[in-house]
């Protein structure tokens, strides 16, 4: 452990800061977990794209799919590869609460900074605040390490911003990925404080909630190795002009990645989100790789429409990065 657990909150508004990325898992033509392709993906996103922090193992991950034991060795290379360079968040997330704190053991044992646990599935409940604040009590009393909150409304209701404030009063508790309405993650921001770390996943808002809400960290989703080669750093960019307070040439750099926001927008097929993320990944030269069931691949008219706008998109790359 890097701090203690009565530090946790300091600890992380010290060093939870810029763009973190939620990881794709690369899975050979067998299924199998490309661990290479993993680690070669983790050393570009670390030492190429200088990204502050890595979510591990998260829904992008196809977290789903996967047995304990292989989350528990994605974790394992995170770290590895991380080091002192780059921040590790590991998400334990599972609806099983022994595996949660299981993940969390282990994350915490094998050096992670910090894990992330996803708001539970509470079928039939018609209250939820309650619930959700014992949860979340339970799992930080059980373990050192700073834990963040993850909600988006999957499973049928929405964690309110009073809720979320109250949990953050708990030790450990130092951030939470707030994928909601923005009125109401800015309800949140003005509640919490110092409290708590806020931040969602959507790359189009960023900029303004740096500007406009104070935000230290753009957490967690795939815009920022998606976007971004070693050859073109716009978010980035962005991100530091904005966080220095040069606000309109942030703009002017947020606004000319409109193309490549389109082209992956407007290729991505409703039902094959993550093989479309990963073709796209191939194409920058990283290892994307397959699917696992039940997610479904890209047909090869999907892949030559994506390609095409990739192409097109106006996203620098050397020849040695292309795919």
């Amino acid at each position: 452990m890097k701090y203690r657990k009565s530090d946790a909150k300091d600890y992380a508004r010290a060093n939870m800061k810029g763009l973190w990325a939620a990881n794709l898992t690369p899975f050979g033509p067998d299924g199998a977990l490309d661990e290479e392709g993993f680690r070669r993906n983790l050393r570009h996103w670390i030492d190429d794209l200088g990204l502050g922090g890595l979510f591990i193992a998260g829904k992008q991950a196809e977290f789903f799919s996967m047995s304990l034991e292989e989350r528990k060795r994605l974790l394992e290379i995170a770290v590895d590869e991380a080091g002192d360079s780059c921040g590790t968040m590991m998400s334990c997330s599972d609806e099983n609460l022994d595996t949660v704190l299981e993940l969390a053991d282990h994350a915490q044992g094998a050096g992670a900074d910090y894990i992330i646990v996803h708001s539970p599935p509470l079928y039939f409940h018609k209250s939820v605040d309650e619930v959700l604040y014992e949860y979340y009590r339970h799992i930080c009393a059980q373990v050192e390490i700073g834990v963040a909150i993850w909600h988006q409304p999957d499973y049928g209701y929405v964690m309110g911003p009073e809720v979320c404030a109250r949990i953050a009063e708990l030790p450990n508790i130092v951030a939470i990925k707030y994928s909601v309405a923005r009125d109401l993650y800015t309800e949140l921001t003005r509640m919490a404080g110092d409290k708590l770390i806020v931040s969602t996943s959507a790359e189009d808002q960023w900029l303004e909630n740096i500007v406009e809400l104070g935000w230290q960290v753009y957490l967690c989703s795939t815009p920022p190795f998606l976007m971004q080669t070693k050859h073109d750093r716009r978010m980035q960019e962005y991100t530091d002009l904005a966080m220095q307070g040069d606000v309109e040439r942030a703009r002017r750099v947020r606004d000319s990645l409109a193309p490549v926001r389109a082209a992956l927008r407007d290729t991505r097929p409703d039902d094959k989100p993550a093989a479309h993320q990963k073709y796209w990944q191939d194409l920058l030269g990283q290892t994307g790789g397959t699917v696992r069931r039940p997610l479904l691949e890209l047909s090869d008219a999907e892949k030559a429409a994506t390609k095409a706008a990739f192409e097109t998109c106006g996203l620098a790359r050397a020849k040695d990065d292309a795919a």
